[in-house]
């Protein structure tokens, strides 16, 4: 809960880069039904710091599927892409204190470099003692030194993460002048007073980097659950690159029945059926986070 105020304030952030398929379904209603369960805010955040992979188009056409959902978000919803400033600042008290560092590594100079285990290349720490002559910084970067991240995640349980192992000194300011995605989660987070955050399991390697940069900036750290990952019969995650189905805003309940059932939430069937104000009405009342099962799933093409 926030200190200050009591209440819970939860959020759903999606990316822009394509319209919202069932992936995105799931995590927004597991969000929205944790917080509203404790009766709290549900803020929506749209993620389009990294402009080039996102578009307006994309953006609306979430908006309208969320709407068409039947979700009521608290608030207007915050645009990264308006939050720069923001970021700066943050970025300007992370340099005072010494725990950034300017660097010049291109791609092509870390692609031998070892593996992260969400694919992601382990920085070396080639500038960490300071840029080689002649060069020029591209991106800064979070020291990590010998961190180590530990936190209990109310769907996934306990998970301890060595930074230096799994990360290695990550970027908070990209090589093309973009803010990370890290940075920009981190502040955002921060600035919204968000105390919970309920999300897909694909983010969970990115949350002990997120506790990491929230005790360098020295703001308050959310709980976490991360749900289940929806795959597709190949395992991999849905999105726009696996050609992930849009949501069917004509069709709404279907898609929200089997976001419940994905859930571990055992809707009856005759739910879905009905209209999307007695699918919420049910879900509230009988909403509970421990039956949501750990771990990827597969679902079905006519769904997914």
């Amino acid at each position: 809960m926030n200190p200050r105020t009591g209440i819970y304030r939860g959020r759903f952030a999606p990316s822009p880069t394509g319209p919202l398929h069932f992936g995105s379904l799931v995590a927004a209603m597991g969000s929205y039904l944790e917080a509203r369960s404790h009766g709290g805010e549900w803020l929506l955040r749209i993620e389009d710091v990294d402009a080039p992979r996102c578009s307006p188009a994309a953006a609306d056409s979430i908006l309208r599927t969320l709407a068409a959902c039947g979700f009521e978000w608290d608030g207007e919803p915050l645009w990264q892409s308006r939050r720069s400033e923001a970021y700066a600042a943050a970025l300007e008290r992370l340099k005072d204190a010494g725990t950034v560092f300017p660097c010049a590594c291109t791609r092509r100079e870390l692609a031998d470099s070892a593996l992260a285990p969400d694919g992601a290349a382990i920085y070396p720490g080639t500038c960490r003692a300071g840029l080689a002559p002649g060069r020029e910084a591209r991106a800064w970067r979070l020291r990590v030194g010998q961190a180590r991240i530990g936190f209990d995640d109310a769907v996934q349980g306990r998970i301890e993460s060595d930074l230096a192992a799994e990360a290695g000194d990550f970027v908070l300011r990209r090589a093309d002048g973009l803010f990370a995605y890290q940075l920009a989660v981190v502040v955002d987070d921060a600035d919204a007073a968000i105390t919970h955050v309920v999300r897909g399991a694909d983010l969970l390697l990115s949350t002990a980097r997120q506790i990491y940069l929230q005790q360098c900036l020295g703001v308050p750290t959310p709980a976490y659950a991360h749900l289940p990952v929806a795959v597709n019969a190949a395992g991999e995650k849905l999105s726009k690159q696996t050609l992930a189905v849009a949501i069917d805003n004509t069709r709404p309940v279907l898609a929200l029945h089997a976001a419940l059932d994905f859930l571990g939430q055992r809707p009856p069937a005759d739910l879905g059926r009905g209209t999307v104000a007695e699918l919420w009405a049910w879900a509230g009342a009988n909403w509970r986070l421990q039956q949501v099962p750990r771990g990827p799933a597969t679902v079905s093409a006519t769904v997914a």
